[in-house]
């Protein structure tokens, strides 16, 4: 028995209404044959883990561009915590400082991808880092 597809939300926290990035990159996921669910703009970090627990899917890619990823992102991966959905994989991208990326990787997010990473390098870290969930 092959294993299942792995599957990918993409969220857009917060107020950020520039959402070409993040169509790019679930598109890029789509065509690399992950299952993406994209939420749309706006979404608060309580919809983006409501919609994964939902979709039960394996990972949350979240692209923010607002400046507010030190709250936004460690919020997600606080919830899933609180939910007991933790396993799920939550890495973001965007506009963030470097001297931001170690405070949100203690706060669990996996990986933090600035601008100019190639959706193939993304693609890439996804297939080796990231597993369907059992």
């Amino acid at each position: 028995m092959s294993e299942r597809t792995l599957r990918i939300l993409v969220g857009k926290p917060g107020l950020d209404g520039h959402d070409r990035g993040a169509k790019i990159i679930a598109r890029a996921f789509r065509d690399a044959g992950f299952e993406v669910v994209y939420t749309g703009l706006h979404q608060t970090p309580e919809q983006i883990v409501a919609a994964a627990i939902q979709e039960d899917v394996d990972a949350i890619g979240l692209s923010i561009l607002s400046g507010a990823h030190n709250s936004l992102l460690p919020r997600v991966c606080e919830l899933l915590r609180d939910r007991q959905a933790d396993d799920i994989v939550v890495f973001g991208g965007g506009v963030i400082p470097e001297d931001d990326i170690p405070g949100l990787k203690s706060a669990g997010i996996s990986e933090v991808f600035t601008p100019g990473t190639s959706t193939e390098a993304i693609v890439a870290w996804v297939r080796d880092k990231i597993a369907p969930r059992a």
